[in-house]
């Protein structure tokens, strides 16, 4: 005799307590993966859609790309040639040729100190010139285009003129334009400050950071920049006429190079772009070759600057030079705790970057030491006056000031785990008859100050000692400014 009721026939399994808890379990699931379904159906159109979206690409182009009238016609082509790929495509541009340096030597002969407020209004021209010009070109090919200052792009910047500072970007009027089916053309370089709602202007590489920046704000797909190289180069291509191209390098790297004088993208650039995770493609605008990819992660198949696998991490990714830079020493500081911090102090009031810091060993018999910084040539003078200020204060003896100076660096996230580099770079100097004045050095990066005359000279050697120099001179220079 059995204990299970079922199995003498005495209940229906559906009928029993247990066939009923089955029921509402099988349909409960039933639901649920009904449910299911729908959402995945719903998910894969989802997906579909976007696939089939048009992805936004930001384009950035220097001035050597637009410096005359069939730079901007040739420009005009490669934009419209991204709009038929099926691209949503913004557009940033920088001004014609040398327009800038026209504008600065009209405004210092009418006036030696500019107002910075007007200034920027005078220098934010020559981009609203090219963005008109360059509108006007798109739309003769038979496609519509809107142009866009900086501020009615939605470039929301802080208050300091000359070199402001990017705080928010509010594409609304660029979305609109894309939505309608337009190219959207932005006024590079500027913005318009949050407070006093002035113009102002973003400094060097500012058309690059505006690019990378709306890039962001719109999610782009990527940011490409282009100028007159093919991309980026193991050195500078218009002193090394064997530098390699580079296909792709990380943004650590490029951070550093862009740091240390590399033209190719300025450091806001980048830095930016690291922030918010912008693939940028470097490229020429007078050629149709691949350029470099500055990203995160290495795309398949490339190489890297010394010929390694993908998987490997390249020793060194590139020789930077500077000669832009001066140096100021200060002379007789008196060796006690906060003379240091008192005399960078004056500089940071005077709202001047400095670059490289060295401080001697103080003489025992009379406890004053020197401090020796670089910084850029055009804060030379008023880095002077900030310290003159502060001379009682501090208490030096006098100032010195060097404009005839080089910075050459030595770029590479894999000297980090690989010894001897340094050596080599500072035999490779000497073999070169180069002397050095200030070093200089970070986890992936070394840097010396030398004579300005020797720097040419000193990045060929260098270049060479390491492994770079191409088999043929592939470094082609279209435009011949660097940007």
């Amino acid at each position: 005799m059995t204990d299970n009721p079922a199995a003498s026939g005495g209940l229906e399994p559906d009928d029993s307590p247990i066939g009923g808890i089955l029921d509402r379990v099988e349909h409960a699931l039933g639901d649920v993966l009904d449910d299911a379904f729908d959402e995945r159906a719903s998910w894969r159109q989802l997906q579909s859609l976007v696939a089939s979206s048009p992805r936004i690409v930001v384009q950035a182009y220097g001035g050597s790309s637009v410096a005359d009238a069939e730079g901007i016609k040739r420009v005009a082509k490669r934009i419209v040639e991204a709009k038929k790929n099926g691209h949503q495509v913004v557009v940033v541009v920088s001004v014609m040729g040398d327009t800038t340096e026209e504008l600065i030597d009209l405004a210092e002969q009418v006036s030696p100190m500019p107002a910075g407020r007007e200034f920027d209004m005078l220098l934010t021209a020559g981009e609203r010139i090219s963005m008109a010009l360059l509108a006007m070109a798109i739309k003769n090919l038979g496609h519509e285009a809107q142009s866009f200052t900086g501020s009615q792009a939605g470039v929301i910047t802080d208050s300091v003129h000359n070199k402001a500072r990017i705080i928010d970007v509010t594409p609304g009027g660029i979305r609109t334009a894309l939505d309608e089916g337009n190219i959207a053309i932005v006024a590079g370089f500027q913005g318009v400050s949050q407070d006093k709602k002035d113009i102002t202007t973003l400094g060097r590489g500012g058309s690059d950071t505006t690019a990378v920046a709306l890039a962001a704000a719109l999610d782009a797909e990527v940011c490409e920049i282009y100028t007159d190289v093919d991309g980026v180069f193991t050195a500078d291509p218009r002193v090394v006429k064997k530098a390699k191209k580079i296909d792709w390098i990380s943004f650590e790297d490029m951070l550093e190079l862009a740091a240390s004088g590399s033209k190719v993208l300025s450091h806001r650039c980048v830095e930016y772009a690291r922030r918010y995770n912008i693939p940028i493609h470097v490229r020429s605008s007078f050629s149709g070759l691949q350029g470099t990819w500055v990203s995160n992660e290495r795309p398949r198949g490339s190489e890297s600057p010394q010929g390694d696998k993908p998987m490997e991490q390249a020793i060194i990714s590139g020789v930077a030079h500077d000669t832009s830079e001066a140096k100021i020493t200060v002379v007789g500081v008196p060796d006690r705790p906060g003379e240091a911090a008192a005399t960078f102090r004056a500089i940071a009031d005077a709202e001047i970057n400095i670059d490289m810091v060295v401080q001697n060993v103080s003489a025992a018999s009379t406890g004053l030491t020197d401090i020796s910084f670089t910084l850029p040539k055009t804060e030379g003078r008023k880095a002077i006056d900030a310290l003159e200020r502060a001379k009682t204060a501090i208490g030096f003896d006098s100032l010195r000031y060097d404009d005839q100076i080089g910075k050459i660096s030595l770029v590479g996230a894999g000297m980090k785990t690989n010894p001897g580099v340094t050596a080599s770079f500072f035999e490779t100097l000497s073999d070169a008859g180069v002397n050095i004045e200030l070093i200089s050095t970070s986890e992936i990066r070394i840097s010396v100050v030398t004579r300005a005359d020797d720097v040419p000279e000193a990045v060929r050697a260098v270049h060479t000692a390491f492994g770079f120099d191409s088999a043929s001179d592939e470094a082609v220079v279209y435009g011949g400014t660097g940007r």
